[in-house]
């Protein structure tokens, strides 16, 4: 637990110094690469495979 606890301070000090540029550089290159066709048509058959595999879920939509 105290690794964990370390490891959360240390991860908020580094980000907290990289700044608020940063993070919208980051969460632009996430959302760049979220909205490729090519990861959008792999999340569409991970969905359908996961679908297929458990049917409990498909009620859920």
């Amino acid at each position: 637990m105290k690794k964990f606890l370390l490891g959360a301070a240390a991860g908020y000090v580094l980000g907290a110094k990289a700044g608020r540029g940063r993070y919208e550089q980051i969460v632009r290159t996430y959302r760049r690469i979220a909205d490729h066709p090519l990861v959008q048509g792999a999340a569409g058959v991970a969905r359908a495979k996961i679908s297929e595999k458990t049917p409990f879920l498909r009620d859920r939509s």
